[in-house]
Order: structure tokens, then C-alpha cells, then sequence
């Protein structure tokens, strides 16, 4: 899906789009801001850029996207060129790019993807600080995956987190004995037991799944305990706790709903609104695409969400799906990449967007906590917080070309796929994760 965005070019907004847009019309007025001094990017002659994105989950995420990059064309003189692509495709037409060293002048990447390219990207560092300054600092996850590991340096700008907590039927909960989510493996266990008795099932993707698989199977590692390396960066995933967690994982998995082992991202969403599962973990896009079809308002009103179970380690075992800006070194706009990066992440723009999504991609910076969308619905109070969740991929070394790489080749996803089959014993998958993972991390 392309658009191309000139000066004198304008986009027809149809009824999504304005509805979108009437939703989220003077969102910026509550957001706090502090003087800072924009740096200086006098935009290169005759400039034009090209963006590449994940394709949206929730209409307005791209309805009002284009309409930022509609505004910033009209006041800049910049064409811009958005190229909005699958979730799955997105890692490999960044690697083409990287590696040609031509292409997109700007990738809205996944978390740890600036981490495998540090050495083809510009810095970020002067418009990062500035909003830093501008709109209170940086939530926890905003600065680990938009700064260099061990250094103060941004190479990434990340745009905002979607989290995937516990998304819920309330009628279902009910029916199997339990009034709220438990927190412990043992009642979670007893919950998706007594939910698949009532044929009204749990299911958690298995499949090679940007954010739905890797979220599943972060989750499983950490709230056991377990985690892929050390602090210093050492393997560490062949444990005691990442056996323990897939042999939880053994009794947990029979009763999912049939076919979450070729999950991708939008699979949960298709069964959750087709009543063919009744509990899973998904970003707030499941809540808004049900919420706002008369077709599926029921659901929506009977639909919750609550905090994935925290297990053995007292806190919620969770990161986020990052959208993390960068600018490649071949972009021969390199100002008016870091001027359009800037532009969009301005309240005037970003707070609409941030609205207008329902707080889909949560935001990274602490002044938009004020963002009147995190009290339009109490059901989305627990997404506003996403990007100060504690844990991230790699967790708990360094976020590096190695982390990024074990995440883009799912071999987290992979181990807990091989056990749930029945193709490998927790030992054995442990044992092959931390062969597969020692190819990147080396030293």
C-alpha cells in the first residue's frame, strides 16, 4: 500500500478518515510542554523522502498518518512518498535497503531493528533530546531501544509500544468459576482448563508472529524467571527456568484453540471477533476494531483486559512492540528525514494520532500520559503505561545486533512451538535455543 504525498497534493478523506480525525480534533490541548530550542535542520534543496511503516491494525492509524504527512508536505514543500507494508515483510525490505544501501530515506521499524544497523543509520540524538525536553523525558522502553547499548547516542526514535495484555470475554470468565484473571501459573492453568471444558477456549499464537508470538513467548520465559542472556550479554536460555517453563507450557497448550501453531499477528483478532476463542493477548486494535462494528459491539461490551499472569516473579512479565523510527546514512535528505521525524512526534500532530488509534501504539513520552484518550474508556487504562514496562528483547543483556537477530529468527517463538507439538522434549528445545542463539551472540 503506497501514497505519495506532494505540496499542492492533497488526500480525500473518506468517512474513516474524518471520523478518525472528528475523534481526535484538539487532542493537543491537555498535552504539558517545556520551552526547548529545536535544533537547526534547514531542509536540503529540492528534497523528497520516502518512509517505509508496518501496514496499520486499527484504520486510523493510517488515516491520520497521512493526514501528518499531508500537513508536513504543505508546510515544508517536501514529497513524500509512505509505503505501508505487512508486519512480516517489513524486517526483509529493511535488509534489502541495509545492505544495497539504497531505498526508504526512513524505516518505522520493529524495537531492535536500529540495533542490527547501527553502522548504516544516522543519529538522532539532537531531535530525540529535544522532545525529551519538550514533553518530559522518555518512558523506560523509549530510551532502551532508542539509544545505542552502553552509550548515550539515539539511533532510533521509537514512535510508540503495543502491549499485549490479557483481552477477555467477561461472560466466559464467569462460566469457568473465576471473577478476574489469576496472576499464578497454577489458577491461569486451572482457568484455560475449566475454559476449554466450557468450549469456550484460550488461545495464544505459537506461529512465527512479530509481535502475538513473541509476546507469548517472552511472556512464558520471564514469568518463570527465565531469560535469553545475562546482563554482561552470556547465554543464558538454556536453564532450569526456561526448562520449567516449557514443561508448563506442555500442559497449558492442549487447551488453546485448535490451530495456533500457524498463527500470524491478525489471527487471535479473526477468532477472538469470531467467538472461536474467549481469551488471549493482544494490543488494544482487537478492542477498537470490535468496539466500533455494530456487527461486534456485543462482544466489545462484553470484552475486558487484565494484566498477563506474573508468575514466579511479582511484576508483569512484559514489553512492547516497538515502532522505532530511524534514518538511513544513503537518505540524501538526511534534515528533512530528522525534520518530518520531528514533526510527527509534535503534540499538534502526534497527541491526534495517539487519540485517534485509541492509544493503540502507546506513547513514549511521559507528557502525552495527559492524552485525554487514556480517559475516554476505562478498558484502555491498562495499555497507558506500556512503554514503562521493565523488560525488553534480550532481556537482561544489552540490546544489540544479536538480540535483534534471535528476535527476527523466532527462536524463542520456535523452542515453545517444538514443545507444544510434541517434536521436542523442554531439554532438548533448551538445549537447541541456546545452540541457535550462541550463532550471534559470540565472545
Amino acid at each position: 500500500m503506497v501514497y505519495i504525498i506532494t505540496r499542492r497534493g492533497s488526500i480525500k478523506l473518506g468517512a474513516g478518515a474524518a471520523a478518525a480525525l472528528a475523534l481526535s480534533n484538539g487532542a493537543s490541548a491537555q498535552i504539558p510542554k517545556a520551552d526547548a530550542a529545536a535544533p537547526k535542520l534547514p531542509i536540503e534543496s529540492g528534497a523528497t523522502l520516502r518512509v517505509l511503516r508496518p501496514a496499520r491494525f486499527v484504520e486510523p492509524d493510517e488515516v491520520i498518518f497521512r493526514a501528518n504527512t499531508e500537513k508536513f508536505a504543505k508546510e515544508t514543500g517536501v514529497n513524500v512518498r509512505v509505503d505501508f507494508v505487512g508486519w512480516e515483510d517489513i524486517r526483509q525490505q529493511t535488509a534489502v535497503s541495509a545492505n544495497t544501501g539504497a531505498g526508504p530515506d526512513i524505516v518505522l521499524g520493529w524495537a531492535e531493528d536500529p540495533h542490527v544497523y547501527t553502522d548504516k543509520l544516522i543519529e538522532l540524538s539532537d531531535i530525540a533530546e529535544y522532545l525529551g525536553k519538550k514533553y518530559g523525558g522518555w518512558m523506560f522502553l523509549g530510551e532502551k531501544y532508542g539509544k545505542r547499548a552502553k552509550s548515550n547516542n539515539w539511533i532510533g526514535l521509537p514512535f510508540g509500544g503495543s502491549t499485549g495484555p490479557i483481552a477477555y470475554r467477561q461472560s466466559a470468565l464467569k462460566e469457568a468459576g473465576f471473577d478476574k484473571v489469576p496472576s499464578s501459573h497454577e489458577d491461569f492453568l486451572k482457568l484455560c482448563q475449566a475454559l476449554k471444558k466450557a468450549n469456550k477456549p484460550a488461545g495464544f499464537a505459537l506461529g512465527n508472529a512479530v509481535g502475538d508470538g513473541n509476546g507469548f513467548a517472552n511472556w512464558l520465559l520471564w514469568s518463570h524467571g527465565a531469560y535469553l542472556v545475562d546482563e554482561d550479554g552470556k547465554v543464558a536460555i538454556n536453564s532450569k527456568e526456561t526448562v520449567a517453563a516449557l514443561k508448563y507450557l506442555k500442559e497449558l497448550y492442549p487447551n488453546f484453540v485448535a490451530g495456533t501453531m500457524s498463527w500470524g499477528d491478525p489471527s487471535n483478532n479473526r477468532a477472538f471477533a469470531a467467538s472461536e476463542v474467549w481469551l488471549t493477548a493482544n494490543g488494544v486494535s482487537l478492542y477498537f476494531a470490535l468496539k466500533n462494528d455494530p456487527a461486534t459491539k456485543a462482544i466489545a461490551d462484553d470484552t475486558n483486559h487484565a494484566p498477563l499472569p506474573s508468575g514466579v516473579i511479582g511484576k508483569q512479565p512484559q514489553s512492547a512492540l516497538v515502532l522505532n523510527a530511524m534514518v538511513f546514512k544513503h537518505s540524501k535528505f538526511q534534515n528533512a528525514a530528522k525534520a518530518y521525524l520531528t514533526y510527527m512526534m509534535e503534540a499538534e500532530q502526534y497527541d491526534t494520532w495517539l487519540t485517534g488509534c485509541l492509544g493503540y501504539w502507546a506513547h513514549p513520552l511521559k507528557a502525552y500520559n495527559a492524552s485525554k484518550v487514556w480517559e475516554s474508556d476505562p478498558k484502555l487504562a491498562i495499555y497507558r503505561e506500556g512503554m514503562n514496562n521493565q523488560f525488553w528483547t534480550g532481556y537482561k543483556g544489552p540490546i544489540t545486533q544479536a538480540s535483534g537477530t534471535v528476535a527476527a529468527e523466532y527462536i524463542q517463538v520456535q523452542m515453545c512451538a517444538s514443545v507444544a507439538s510434541g517434536q521436542a522434549t523442554p531439554e532438548d528445545a533448551a538445549k537447541e535455543a541456546e545452540r541457535r542463539t550462541k550463532r550471534y551472540y559470540r565472545g
